[in-house]
């Protein structure tokens, strides 16, 4: 995330000292408002979520292992 300019609540170290988004307890990314599904930061989001295609494969896949893991059903991008 080096050169991204992200709120410092929304971002911690990792066990190997680098800088990442922020998750909760659950896996979900802080920066994340669940209600809504919405990115709180879109705006000021860093690149690796810029290159994540919204609605592609791979989001699809982790928004239903994050539905799975919560309890819910149901993935709509």
């Amino acid at each position: 995330m080096s050169g991204d300019d992200i709120r410092g609540k929304f971002t911690q170290q990792d066990k190997h000292g680098v800088w990442v988004m922020a998750r909760l307890d659950d896996g979900w990314c802080a920066a994340l408002d669940r209600s809504t599904r919405r990115c709180t930061i879109y705006a000021h989001r860093p690149m690796v979520c810029r290159d994540y295609e919204v609605g592609a494969m791979d989001c699809l896949e982790e928004r239903a292992h994050l539905d799975n893991s919560a309890g819910t059903t149901g993935v709509t991008p």
